[in-house]
């Protein structure tokens, strides 16, 4: 069933004039990316030209979607909206409050019982609001919507920073916090600066042990965790139109781990097999009819450097297999010389635990690489040396491989196959023997690898790579196996080698779901009552944020100067600090309790001001509200990479840091920071860091003049009586500043619909 086909008829309608009006205004061909963004202005037909890097632009989005842990607050913002229902189409997705732990089955149980709260809460609340709801087991959000939602030359954006996914599909989709996801639901324009683009070239065609998550893992050691940051990806040439649409998936997936806005791919026809595989065969019928333009132009593929911003150039013929981590996702090694890195850097050798599935690689070609080599196992008298989990993307697949036996096949080498859940891509993996923090190494074939994110142990340390390698590496229970060139000893004493993996890219008898799991709202919703508990501890209603006085802030201590890598994981955790997500006072327990204090290299542990007296994050930053005082937090580079959780953002609002001053942020991050009413600074000399003391007073000068451009002043008043000026930059435009004044983006929705 083809979901919302009269709005994807209507984006198609609208296409091509489109196109061709931003055509003769920019003056030159188009880039896919730049033809999807020109038809998608909230103006409509396309009237000027935006600088890349520069311009702020208003755009009209087709659909949200959300998973379940930011969905409690991006609909608890909703709710204070005053609409009577949702302005685009949108879904919610039960995906992350399953802890993996034993089985697929008492696992789903298990935390249909421990969440029922909230569920009920998310499947009322989509009720009322005309919101799309996928029940928990029902799969990642991600999966579902390139499954169902996703189509060419479309624009979503979902509140979860791999919403990416969908660019497999030939959409601009971009990961975002849940009062951006608000603004859309509520029918506001949605801003983003117009992003830079680079351009992927992709030559040869993958082959023997090469996946396409090879290709992402390339192009992370390349870029880096930042180097795709405020640009677009995008990917073409004969290598490109050679992958599977879910093998393009999950190269934009994991797109953004470099850090970049999304990243896309031009229509061609695996996703026009892969629509009509999933039951849209409508959709892809319209978009053959304009598929010229939802693909970049001839002339710029033919000569990219002059439509790109960088371009980078990949022969599929000769990328080998890669192996990326521990720590970082774009710290990468090419399986050739992982036996030479390991040695080097001391990592343990020995793969515990070897897992395959998640959001970036569970569709049914990953899955049936996979069972090749598990296939092996016994025909050539292995044993798997290593723990291996398999986590399906959704109940399409995992039924559809159940039918198709390689559950069975999985089960004979031991393996054990969890929910379709997210599971141990975010820490909800209840791992045995977790807690001793013992230094060891597992291997899979998610998109992050942070410290502790899989299992709560700061010393496993998590490699990257494509679900063929990680099978291959769990069978082997070596991290330095190369099963291009090395034999492995069987359980009779003999050498054998594993075949290179093969696999269908789409299931030869079609998937197959007796229930996908999907539960479409009432028509009407105006009688459905959302219940929260004013009891509670994992649902809170939300107060709005107070508006800014109007006056310079004086007085701010400093709550604490972070020290390198500075994630949203380190922020606002997840694993099982998921479970208050729909509590803001209660998952503000979490605040920053992941950051390294640059004075004593601790995490958790700062001076109260107060006091004198060292403790935990929030509780000093709770101290320093209950006296009326604001303080500001100090970070490094890419600060609040990796997830989109504005609760990384709300948290310190809530508790009452007022700035936070970093040599850089993250897109996203910095995004939800200015949402929530708080300044986020830059250093404009990024040597200014190293004069922040820690007893350090802070004011923040110039706040009555807030203006686009305009840097900010701010001094920093030692212990000693000393003091420094440092100036600030800040990328805040006109709109952006009113976001600051009035307290939170949020509370102008408000305004603006009370007065109607």
């Amino acid at each position: 069933m083809a979901f919302d086909l009269e709005m994807i008829k209507a984006v198609y309608e609208r296409i091509p004039a489109r196109v061709e009006a931003a055509r003769k205004i920019v003056g030159r061909p188009l880039t896919l990316t730049e033809k999807i963004l020109y038809a998608h202005l909230t103006e409509g037909m396309p009237r000027q030209v935006y600088g890349r890097g520069v311009s702020y632009v208003d755009f009209a989005p087709d659909r949200v979607a959300m998973q379940d842990a930011t969905a409690q607050m991006a609909l608890l913002q909703f709710m204070q909206a005053g609409r009577s229902k949702v302005a685009v189409p949108s879904t919610v997705h039960c995906d992350h409050l399953i802890v993996a732990k034993n089985d697929s089955v008492s696992d789903l149980e298990r935390a249909v019982t421990e969440s029922k709260e909230v569920y009920d809460f998310l499947a009322s609340v989509s009720n009322k609001y005309g919101i799309g709801f996928w029940r928990p087991g029902a799969g990642i959000i991600h999966q579902v919507v390139l499954e169902n939602y996703a189509f060419p030359g479309g624009m979503m954006i979902g509140t979860d920073s791999h919403t990416v996914n969908a660019g497999g599909l030939g959409m601009i989709a971009i990961g975002v916090g849940g009062a951006d996801a608000c603004d859309v639901m509520a029918g506001l324009p949605w801003e983003l600066k117009m992003p830079k683009l680079i351009g992927v070239k992709l030559t040869g065609k993958l082959n023997g042990w090469t996946a396409p998550k090879d290709v992402i893992l390339k192009v992370a050691g390349i870029l880096t965790v930042k180097g795709g940051t405020g640009a677009v990806v995008e990917y073409f040439g004969e290598g490109a139109t050679s992958m599977s649409c879910t093998g393009k998936g999950t190269i934009c997936n994991m797109g953004a781990e470099i850090g970049a806005t999304t990243s896309t791919f031009g229509y061609d026809d695996s996703m026009s097999r892969y629509l009509k595989a999933t039951g849209r065969a409508e959709v892809a019928s319209l978009a053959d009819r304009i598929s010229e333009h939802l693909t970049g132009d001839a002339e710029v593929y033919a000569n990219p450097e002059q439509y790109f911003d960088q371009v980078i150039e990949i022969n599929l013929d000769e990328l080998e297999p890669h192996l990326n981590g521990p720590f970082t996702p774009d710290l990468a090694t090419p399986i050739s010389k992982m036996k030479e890195a390991a040695a080097a850097n001391n990592w343990p050798t020995k793969v515990e635990v070897g897992l395959i599935g998640s959001c970036t690689n569970s569709s049914y070609e990953d899955i049936s690489r996979a069972v090749s080599l598990a296939g092996q196992v016994g025909k050539k008298g292995l044993k798997t040396k290593a723990e291996f989990t398999i986590t399906p993307g959704s109940e399409l697949v995992r039924s559809t491989i159940e039918r198709d036996g390689f559950l069975d096949t999985f089960s004979k080498i031991g393996a054990k196959v969890f929910a379709n859940a997210c599971g141990p891509c975010i820490g909800m993996w209840e791992r045995f023997g977790a807690e001793k923090q013992e230094r060891n190494t597992i291997v899979h074939s998610f998109n992050r690898n942070f410290a502790k994110r899989a299992d709560g142990n700061p010393n496993t340390l998590a490699f990257v790579a494509s679900p063929e390698i990680v099978t291959a590496l769990a069978i082997a229970g070596d991290l330095t196996f190369n099963p291009l060139t090395d034999t492995l000893t069987n359980e009779n004493g003999e050498q054998v080698k594993l075949d290179p993996p093969s696999g269908d890219e789409l299931p030869k008898k079609g998937f197959d779901a007796e229930d996908p799991g999907y539960q479409a709202p009432a028509k009407d919703g105006s009688n459905v009552t959302v219940q929260v508990s004013p009891d509670s501890n994992r649902l809170q209603l939300l107060a709005p944020f107070n508006p800014w006085e109007q006056t310079d802030l004086i007085g701010l201590k400093l709550l604490i100067k972070a020290k390198g890598k500075c994630t949203t994981d380190h922020i606002s955790m997840a694993g099982p600090w998921l479970k208050f997500r729909g509590h803001l006072d209660n998952i503000s327990n979490n605040m920053l309790i992941g950051a390294v204090n640059y004075f004593n290299d601790k995490t958790d542990n700062v001076k109260n001001q107060l006091t004198g007296e060292y403790g935990p994050v929030p509780a000093t930053q709770r101290a320093y509200k209950a006296a009326g005082i604001g303080s500001i937090v100090v970070g490094d580079e890419n600060y609040g990479e990796g997830s989109s959780r504005e609760h990384a953002a709300m948290e310190p609002r809530h508790l009452g840091v007022r700035a936070v001053l970093v040599k850089s942020f993250a897109r996203i991050h910095e995004t939800n920071l200015k949402k929530q009413g708080m300044l986020a600074l830059t250093f404009a000399d990024k040597a200014d860091y190293e004069k922040i003391q820690e007893d350090d007073t802070v004011d923040i000068l110039g706040l009555t003049k807030f203006t686009p451009g305009v840097p900010l002043t701010l001094v920093f008043h030692h212990s000693d009586g000393s003091s420094d000026i440092i100036m600030a930059n800040h990328s805040y435009n006109a709109q952006q500043i009113t976001w600051f004044q009035e307290g939170a983006a949020l509370n102008i929705i408000r305004k603006q619909f009370q007065s109607k």
